[in-house]
């Protein structure tokens, strides 16, 4: 049942209409002037509107309405013939018109239509809130993600494109979408695209788009994400991943802000704000070959590094409540409750995998935890972790034993080892946590004789 106003002068027509739409199923209520019409107009699905009506005829209601934050649809009643007023009116926000002397047929067919295209406009309103919510911005009280927050508010109205660094799973996304929010693009589309997912010609296809036979099996020409995302926002995660081919294309797009499809030489012209993400570091990427130091510069009019999880004590415990919560609703439950031995678990923990680890270890405790999550919900390299909080007190007394230099080896040799284990080993990523270069860290691995295996 959909809720309907018929604002008409004519009381027959007001009643005839009210009884037909009535039998339809919808609550109908006839008012005969655009003042009282405006009074039931907010929250209503469908509003029958009549052009000349006394006190405020419906151009003037049109009008009102653009204030309104629910404003129904609005289909006009003209009189026939007089198609140059019903132009206007739809040229001043109206969906449809209908025209005196109308049938039934008619009436029910205009009205079935407005209300289909009611529903799908509420739904896609309900998909954009789900979409913001699952990417929403959580903030505790770490003053380095309120600076960030701060940045993001001033950048974002610009067009300038912006660079994210940090480590994987630190919500590099979440930063680029309140960057899409705050800016006068946030009525058109924001467009994603991981590029370590697709390789090469995939991938230059995938962004630019591709004309029909440009390759095996383009049986059909096929728009971009560049032009998808026109008016909008252009997402470009772990963008050190691109091939030299599309670092070519892409420093041409910002540069000019133009392209080619894939097997077409037709310039189109490119309308999006670009904010692009990597885990690497770009600059030792452009010292052996692997980035264009171009593109690099071209996107790093703003740059901003988002700290590791482990950085963020003071996030840790709000995400993790706002994660129990999402999931929680997602399994159709009451979200269960952090007991004080798990929130100092949390915050000792050190996140190698930041808040996507985060995600994981809050679902793992909706599914097995009862009313509160208790330390044996946990997984057991959270708790491994937590017997550990002891072990740096007994280190610093064995340094202790040890003379000055001897001292300062072995804590190197620990900080190294531990960096190392957090990232599987990886030297890059563990150069990355301890905020050194890669090649620095493999000459530490190598003077502390530290085994390369771990």
């Amino acid at each position: 049942m959909s809720r309907i106003v018929i604002a008409d002068d004519d009381p027959n027509i007001g009643r005839i209409l009210r009884d037909r739409l009535k039998e339809l199923g919808h609550d109908v209520e006839h008012v005969p002037d655009g003042i009282e019409a405006l009074s039931l107009a907010d929250g209503a699905d469908l509003l029958l509107l009549d052009l000349e009506m006394p006190r405020m005829d419906g151009f003037e209601v049109l009008d009102s309405l653009q204030g309104l934050a629910s404003a129904p649809l609005v289909i006009v009643i003209t009189a026939h013939g007089d198609m140059s007023k019903a132009v206007r009116a739809m040229r001043a926000g109206a969906y449809d018109f209908i025209a005196k002397p109308f049938d039934a047929a008619t009436v029910q067919m205009v009205v079935r239509r407005a209300l289909e295209t009611r529903g799908l406009k509420s739904q896609v309103q309900h998909l954009r809130k789900e979409l913001s919510g699952k990417h929403q911005w959580v903030r505790g009280s770490d003053p380095g993600m309120a600076r960030i927050a701060e940045t993001v508010q001033r950048v974002a109205p610009s067009a300038a494109t912006v660079l994210l660094l940090g480590e994987t799973g630190t919500g590099k996304e979440v930063i680029a979408r309140a960057i899409h929010q705050h800016s006068a693009r946030r009525e058109q589309p924001f467009i994603a695209v991981n590029c370590a997912v697709l390789k090469d010609e995939l991938l230059e296809s995938e962004l630019f788009g591709h004309a029909k036979g440009a390759f095996t099996g383009a049986d059909r020409s096929r728009a971009g994400r560049v032009e998808t995302a026109r008016g909008g926002t252009l997402f470009l995660d772990e963008i050190g991943e691109l091939s030299p081919v599309v670092q070519a294309k892409l420093l041409r797009l910002l540069q000019e802000r133009e392209y080619e499809c894939l097997g077409s030489d037709h310039t189109r012209s490119a309308d999006i704000r670009l904010v692009a993400a990597t885990h690497r570091d770009l600059r030792a990427a452009i010292q052996v070959g692997q980035f264009r130091e171009d593109l690099y510069y071209r996107l790093k009019v703003i740059s901003l590094r988002i700290p590791p999880l482990r950085e963020r004590a003071g996030d840790i415990l709000a995400l993790a409540r706002w994660l129990l919560g999402r999931h929680a609703a997602e399994s159709l439950r009451a979200p269960p409750r952090l007991s004080t031995q798990v929130e100092q678990a949390l915050l000792r923990y050190s996140w190698p995998g930041n808040v996507r680890e985060l995600s994981n270890v809050m679902e793992r405790c909706v599914l097995l935890a009862g009313d509160d999550v208790e330390l044996g919900d946990l997984p057991e390299e959270l708790l491994a972790a937590d017997g550990q909080a002891s072990e740096p007190l007994a280190a610093l007394d064995e340094l202790f034993a040890l003379d000055y230099n001897a001292a300062v080896t072995a804590a190197r040799r620990v900080i190294v080892q531990r960096a190392l284990e957090q990232a599987g080993g990886h030297q890059t990523r563990a150069a990355e946590r301890l905020r050194v270069t890669q090649p620095y860290l493999s000459r530490l691995v190598k003077q502390l004789g530290i085994r390369r295996d771990g």
